[in-house]
């Protein structure tokens, strides 16, 4: 009989290459569960909220799109877009490319290069592996893109969508991530982004906006009449964002610690706070409570309180949330209605309003509010805070407004640069028939059955086709040959894309000799020594 007190070589700290020395059991668990319920905001909550709010011709699209985003961001993550994000600086906005899968890559120590402030702190090194840390920043570039094809559901062909997304996240979001958070020039700067207010929403904001510009707006017919088709839905989703949102904000530490504690109680503060608020303007304003306009506080809530969840007291929270639910409500309500340009662009799901306004309103307000005691448990600049507690002249408060500047610019240009480049080989709208029929033109599938035993009616100029009829082999009036030549086209532009990217991306870390399989281990252990010194 074997000996019960015998511990298995799998759980002996410093035993074993699966327990290493620096390895915090905790800290590793929390993560990947926060990672896990970052993943779950977007798959399936963000796809449902979709589905739910879009009209019923476009619920399978617009979900299937944000499927798609989740699905694709991964393999270019791995490839080369987490060491563009978060690897060794390149240029001040941007990381060098690299590859994330290797086995003396993933099972090494976490370590963030490039985030050591001049020669006062060291670069971050959590204590749990970086195929942990991969893992976990995987959805926040993910979600990202979802947020911003919520501004272009109802028009943008699928195609296009599937060039755009490895090119935007290659070319928009990794610099935005190096920029803030990998160590860049804003990071170094002291601008304060503890979660992604500017990185994740702002620039989905201004990306989404900026793409609806170039697509186009949807058919009048839409535009004027675009009833969610399942609220229901839609809230299901709601609900699920709201409660991922606690490893969205909680996980940021990259620790379960008290400053983890803190981002989790002010995010739930600010989000309840903010949906109450704006209710009550609903109430006030038009009468009747909104569940789309509760759908709209709570989002604002949770991005607003994004840059400065774990930095900021409660009380903050409290005002953050108040703050929230009024000026988005404003500008979405009223100044959307008086300025042309608001009016000129046709973002559907309010994306710009929902994120950039309250991404920016939360990062000046955590300019204003951010606590000096919170800052230096997980800040590496030293002696940051906000303008409230002392600062010369609201010094923190304008290095927020430039961050959030350089982010909005910057997506706005590259957000430009790669829809007009796609434009070129791929069009960029669906045809004005796949446009007026939704989902069965586009997919040759519809999200809701209506007639027995899972059958559905396809009714095109007036005439009546059932699945099981003689004709329910029925295509679309388009050229077969047409149609043959363009998927096969487009179908070999995206496999260039993708072998264009990741050639240029792979020659660029192979010629810095970026963490190769013997030095970067090496150089990890000789940090770590010099860190316990």
């Amino acid at each position: 009989m074997a000996n019960a007190s015998v511990v298995p070589s799998t759980y002996l700290q410093g035993l074993t290459p699966a327990v290493p020395e620096w390895l915090n059991k905790g800290d590793n668990a929390w993560q990947m569960i926060s990672g896990a319920l970052v993943c779950i905001q977007s798959m399936p909550g963000l796809v449902i909220i979709y589905a739910g709010l879009v009209k019923k011709k476009w619920a399978l699209n617009s979900a299937f799109m944000a499927l798609f985003a989740f699905a694709a961001v991964m393999p270019c993550w791995v490839l080369w877009a987490y060491n563009m994000s978060f690897g060794e600086k390149l240029l001040p906005f941007w990381g060098k490319a690299g590859l994330a899968v290797s086995e003396d890559f993933l099972i090494s120590q976490t370590i963030l290069p490039s985030t050591q402030y001049k020669n006062i702190t060291s670069a971050a090194t959590p204590l749990f592996p970086m195929a942990t840390m991969v893992f976990f920043q995987y959805p926040f570039a993910a979600e990202t893109v979802i947020l911003l094809c919520g501004s272009v559901l109802g028009r943008m062909s699928f195609r296009a969508w599937m060039a755009f997304v490895p090119l935007w996240l290659t070319f928009s979001y990794t610099v935005s991530a190096f920029s803030v958070w990998g160590g860049g020039f804003l990071f170094q700067w002291g601008v304060m982004d503890y979660s992604g207010g500017y990185v994740v929403h702002v620039a989905s904001g201004a990306a989404g906006y900026t793409a609806a510009y170039w697509v186009g707006p949807r058919s009048k017919e839409d535009r004027e009449e675009f009833p969610p088709n399942n609220l229901l839905l839609a809230l299901a989703g709601a609900g699920i964002l709201w409660m991922g949102w606690t490893g969205f904000n909680g996980g940021d530490p990259f620790a379960a610690n008290v400053d983890s504690s803190m981002a989790v109680i002010n995010t739930h503060i600010c989000t309840a706070t903010s949906l109450l608020v704006w209710t009550c303007l609903d109430v006030i304003h038009f009468r009747k409570p909104s569940v789309i306009g509760a759908i709209q506080g709570m989002m604002t809530g949770l991005v607003c309180i994004t840059p400065g969840a774990g930095l900021v007291q409660g009380w903050a929270a409290l005002v953050m949330g108040i703050a929230s639910g009024t000026i988005p409500w404003y500008t979405m309500t009223v100044l959307s209605k008086k300025l042309p340009l608001l009016q000129k662009v046709d973002d559907t799901l309010e994306i710009f309003q929902t994120h950039a306004v309250a991404g920016t309103l939360g990062g000046a307000l955590t300019g204003l509010f951010a606590h000096p005691y919170l800052c230096s448990m997980f800040l590496t600049v030293p002696n940051s805070k906000g303008s409230f507690y002392g600062d010369d002249g609201g010094v923190q408060f304008w290095k927020q407004l430039v961050g959030a500047a350089f982010i909005i610019g910057w997506n706005v240009v590259a957000t430009s640069i790669i829809l007009n480049v796609i434009k070129l080989l791929i069009p960029l709208r669906m045809t004005d028939e796949d446009i007026k029929i939704g989902d069965d033109a586009v997919h040759g599938e519809e999200a809701y059955a209506l007639q027995g035993q899972g059958r559905r009616d396809r009714t095109i100029q007036n005439v009546t086709f059932a699945d099981d009829d003689e004709v329910g082999a029925f295509k679309l009036p388009t050229p077969e040959s047409k149609v043959s030549h363009l998927v096969v086209t487009e179908t070999a532009l995206l496999l260039l894309i993708f072998g264009l990217e990741f050639l240029a991306f792979r020659l660029s870390s192979f010629s810095t000799k970026f963490w190769t399989r013997r030095t970067y281990p090496r150089k990890l252990r000789d940090d770590t020594a010099a860190l316990q010194q």
